[in-house]
This record gives structure tokens, C-alpha cells and sequence, in this order.
């Protein structure tokens, strides 16, 4: 393995005998390269006809991913998913599977499987989750611990397999590396942005992607998650719908600068940052996507 000062000089050239980092020769080269090229990636929560997985495994396929497994509990879609992104994108090898991401053996298994078939794992997108549509003082002790469950445990088991194997190597992979997404939430961060359960266990995930960092110190794997903002997903569907219903769906994301919700593939774009070297220096970072939600107490701007 090289170590943290070999990768620098290797993302940024070598040093001169003034001391000043010069860039070298490849990085014409490297930046004419698809942005996941030659990556093999694992996306949990991919099964929704509209959310952040589905929207992630086009976005990673259309930017030269080698090999995506779109996963999920609910496998009804996937293979029809599979389908037609393989059928645009021929080069990308796209595999449905149906995994518990709160499994452990089907966590272990889909990377093993990877690890067989293609002898790498460069990138997990931790995004399966849950939330029920409840009162959370309503919500019973077994729904609380399944929210748990799903959103909490499924990223810890992301982190224990996924590192071990990003830390293969073989003919085309040369070193230890990789990338560890995990879908948070701005409930994470702030009261009023959802459950109670639900926002307890987002809060998790952003405290574990910092710890997990940390755990994973030297191993050149990066932990980050992403805090989406209102967004429409199937998960959201009940909120956009009942604001159909009402004739307030113009209300809906108001309370943010931009005025606006979000649709799955704004979300899509920024996993695609941090799965690819692009974010090579971000590490143990909470990215909050929200339209700026979070950056202020909302108001109601005046018209």
C-alpha cells in the first residue's frame, strides 16, 4: 500500500526541487476519463419507481462505471431496471440482486459476489431506508426498532464489508481504496425535518460516516453521506400527494432559498461526487443537499 504522501504526489505530480507541486504528464489523460471509469459499484435501495438509487444507478452507468448491483428488498423493478440502463449503456454490466441491506449475510454475499466476478469493489452507495408515516409518539417499540434497523444497521454493515474488500487488490487494482456513500438526512441535523425515529436514526448515520473515517484511517477508503432536503421520492410520496390534493404543491420547499423541492437525480449527482475521485480529499463529511434549508432558521420570504 502507498502511503498518504505517495497518493498526494501522485494526484498532483511531484515536487520540484523548489518545493512547488507540479502537475505530471497523465493528468490530460486523466481527466479525459469517464468519472467512474473502470468502478465497480453496489447501490442498496435502488428498487423505488422514483428515489435516489434508481436515479443514482443511471447517473453512475452514464458516467462509465464498470459494473453496478442495483439492490434492494423489494426486487419486483430491479430487473427490469437492469435492463434498460444496460441496453443504453452496453459496456456498463449492470446486475440485479435482492438484498436486505440490513442483512448481513446479503450484505456480505452481494460484495463477495463482486469480489468473484470482478476482483474489486471501489464503490458502495449505503441509501436503503425506511420511514412510517405515523405519529411518532403513536409509533410502536417494534416499527422503532425496524427503523433502526434498516437506516442504521445497514450503513455499519456497508462500512464492515465494504472496507474489507475495497482493500483488495489485483492486476487492475493497484492499492487499498475506495468509496463508502450513505444516504443521511437534514432530520440528521436539525428538529422539525421529519419523525422522531426517523430523524434519530439520520443522526446516526452522520455521527457513523465521521467515526467510520476515522476507523478507516490510512486505508485511502473514504465515509461521507449525503443530506437530502425535501425531494420526491416514493418515501415523500404521501406528503407531494396529499399537496396535490389540496392544490398547495407550489407550497411544497418554500421554506428553503431556493425556494423549490428536489428531484431524486440532484441527489444522484452529488453521490457521483463522492463515489468518484473528483472528491478524493473529502472525507468523514456530512453534504447537505437542501436548497439551503439548513443554513438558517426558514422564513417566509415576502412577495
Amino acid at each position: 500500500m502507498s502511503s498518504p504522501k505517495d497518493r498526494l504526489l501522485l494526484l498532483s505530480g511531484h515536487i520540484s526541487s523548489e518545493g512547488k507541486v507540479e502537475k505530471n504528464n497523465n493528468t490530460k489523460i486523466e481527466e479525459n476519463k469517464p468519472r467512474l471509469c473502470c468502478k465497480v459499484c453496489i447501490i442498496t435501495g435502488a428498487g423505488s419507481e422514483k428515489g435516489i438509487g434508481r436515479a443514482s444507478a443511471w447517473v453512475f452507468a452514464k458516467n462509465g462505471a464498470k459494473a453496478i448491483y442495483v439492490t434492494d428488498y423489494r426486487e419486483d423493478l430491479l430487473p427490469l431496471l437492469a435492463k434498460e440502463i444496460q441496453n443504453k449503456y452496453p459496456n456498463v454490466a449492470v446486475i440485479p440482486r435482492k438484498v436486505d441491506a440490513a442483512s448481513e449475510d446479503d450484505v456480505k454475499s452481494v460484495i463477495d459476489d463482486a469480489i468473484k466476478k470482478f476482483g474489486r469493489l471501489d464503490v458502495f452507495f449505503a441509501n436503503a431506508g425506511i420511514v412510517y408515516p405515523v405519529d411518532s409518539l403513536n409509533l410502536d417499540t417494534s416499527k422503532f426498532m425496524e427503523v433502526m434497523r434498516v437506516n442504521v444497521l445497514s450503513v455499519f454493515l456497508a462500512i464492515k464489508h465494504a472496507s474489507t474488500a475495497m482493500k483488495i487488490t489485483g492486476n487492475d487494482k493497484k492499492e487499498s481504496g475506495g468509496s463508502i456513500v450513505a444516504t443521511a438526512s437534514v432530520a440528521g441535523l436539525r428538529s422539525g425535518a421529519g419523525p422522531l425515529d426517523y430523524s434519530a436514526s439520520k443522526a446516526a448515520i452522520i455521527n457513523m460516516v465521521q467515526a467510520g473515517a476515522w476507523r478507516l484511517a490510512n486505508t485511502n477508503i473514504r465515509v461521507n453521506c449525503i443530506n437530502p432536503g425535501i425531494i420526491e421520492t416514493n418515501m415523500t410520496q404521501p406528503t407531494f400527494e396529499n399537496a396535490r390534493s389540496r392544490g398547495t404543491i407550489n407550497k411544497v420547499g418554500q421554506l428553503n432559498p431556493l425556494q423549490r423541492y428536489a428531484v431524486p437525480e440532484e441527489v444522484a449527482n452529488v453521490a457521483l461526487f463522492l463515489a468518484s475521485d473528483e472528491s478524493s480529499y473529502i472525507n468523514g463529511h456530512a453534504l447537505t443537499v437542501d436548497g439551503g434549508l439548513s443554513s438558517s432558521i426558514p422564513i417566509i420570504i415576502r412577495r
